[in-house]
């Protein structure tokens, strides 16, 4: 009885086999980490493509501890050209940031711009210091398509900002294919 069910199972092991080793094995990408993209909408944009990537905080805000930073890229078709373009990258950190408040180039009248400073380094190089603009609830902070492109060509992306008191806030992001961006926002990698 057990060798009829051996000779039965074998061929199916076979088969099985044969099949597994036809199908390709999907890739992950190199540090585990992909561009999640979703569907939205926005009453003044229409429809829009955002993807997100989760980062990991070094140095946590303080408090609740159980979220994580993300850096979240909106492609929308609110053009002429009707093509998907980049039209925001922001960083989501969930706790209020520091706000600076910058004297414009050019002054027309009294007027003041919130800023958040950001000090980003791509793959443990020299850093670079940019002023974001803040999200009206103070806990994000909205960075260019430039900023975008530099990030895209790292591995790694260590984004240091402060919160309310003062205190660093650092986060760091493992950088996935940046394939899905580049096709989906028009952005070019390679441009330097």
């Amino acid at each position: 009885m057990k060798a009829a069910l051996a000779f039965l199972l074998l061929p199916l092991a076979w088969v099985s086999f044969a099949f597994s080793s036809i199908m390709p094995i999907p890739q992950q990408s190199q540090n585990g980490n992909e561009w999640r993209q979703t569907q939205r909408t926005d009453p003044v944009r229409g429809e829009y493509t955002r993807y997100s990537v989760a980062g990991k905080f070094i140095k946590s805000p303080p408090g609740d501890e159980s979220g994580r930073p993300l850096l979240v890229v909106d492609c929308g078709a609110y053009n002429r050209s009707h093509k998907s373009k980049f039209f925001r990258g922001i960083l989501v950190v969930g706790d209020p940031l520091k706000i600076d408040w910058v004297e414009p180039e050019e002054i027309h009248g009294i007027s003041y711009f919130p800023k958040v400073d950001a000090v980003y380094r791509l793959n443990d190089a020299k850093e670079e210091k940019e002023e974001w603009t803040p999200s009206t609830d103070k806990t994000s902070a909205s960075f260019s398509k430039g900023s975008l492109e530099k990030m895209l060509r790292a591995h790694t992306v260590e984004i240091t900002a402060q919160d309310t008191n003062g205190s660093p806030i650092v986060m760091q992001f493992g950088m996935p294919d940046p394939t899905p961006v580049e096709q989906g926002c028009e952005v070019d990698e390679h441009k330097k």
